[in-house]
């Protein structure tokens, strides 16, 4: 899936001052044609005034719906009848076509990191606190800090070793965190676990004789206590291997 950002559609501001002209231009006509209708009520015409009216009133409303505000580092993923017609990813005031549905899986996916106001549970949607900015399906953009816990993980010498990773991460591609996978915040949650029981297994807690960190077949003074930034990087660099179809940069890693 190929990311399509929209740059030519901020004319929100013009589009609803159109809509307001056409929505008192309804309401002109169902008032002018209701008093025609008083003292004609048989002329077509007035009739036609009337009706013309009441519909613009009652329908009216729709073009409000292509109205679409944006802040810095926000994201809107338009589709249309299911089709992905582009993204909104500059700060702006925008018009759309009011039939485009916003898309955002992991709108209501709390996971216990930055950003997320609701629910400190891993993989857990709050839908009753996060009901509020759910309407608006916005991506954001900004780095953010994920935060998975402590697991029990084995090292390579079998010593259960508690131990948790700090993830910055962000969204690069829109299109791809979307539509590439089912939910691209629980997906990156299950990497970072993933990563994190691959590379500790590789390394004692402490320095050991006779063991290989490195895979270069000679013994090597590598742990997890005492070369705690190598073993980040590592983790990063698997996490970012596995992320990069959902469109997501790793920015950073700590354990």
């Amino acid at each position: 899936m190929k990311e399509k950002i929209y740059t030519t559609k901020k004319n929100g501001l013009a589009m609803m001052f159109l809509i307001l002209l056409f929505m008192l231009g309804g309401l002109a006509l169902t008032i002018f044609g209701a008093i025609r209708m008083d003292s004609d009520s048989t002329n077509p015409l007035n009739i036609a005034m009337l009706v013309v009216g009441i519909l613009i009133l009652v329908l009216g409303w729709i073009p409000f719906c292509g109205l679409k505000v944006l802040k810095p580092q926000e994201a809107l993923v338009l589709t249309l009848f299911g089709k992905y017609m582009g993204t909104l990813k500059e700060e702006g005031f925008y018009y759309v076509n009011p039939f485009c549905t916003a898309v955002n899986p992991a709108a209501l996916t709390k996971l216990a990191q930055s950003g997320d106001a609701a629910g400190n549970v891993k993989g857990a949607s709050d839908v009753t606190q996060a009901s509020m900015d759910s309407f608006s399906k916005k991506i954001s953009l900004k780095a953010m800090t994920l935060n998975n816990g402590r697991q029990k993980i084995n090292d390579c010498l079998g010593n259960p070793v508690e131990i948790g990773i700090a993830v910055i991460w962000k969204v690069t591609d829109t299109a791809k965190a979307v539509f590439n996978v089912d939910n691209y915040k629980e997906y990156l949650s299950l990497q970072c676990d993933s990563a994190l029981r691959n590379i500790v297994r590789i390394y004692p807690y402490d320095v050991a004789t006779d063991v290989d960190t490195t895979g270069d077949g000679q013994a090597d003074e590598g742990s997890l206590r005492g070369s705690a930034e190598v073993v980040a990087e590592r983790i990063k660099n698997e996490i970012q291997a596995k992320v990069e179809d959902a469109g997501l940069e790793i920015v950073d890693a700590r354990i």
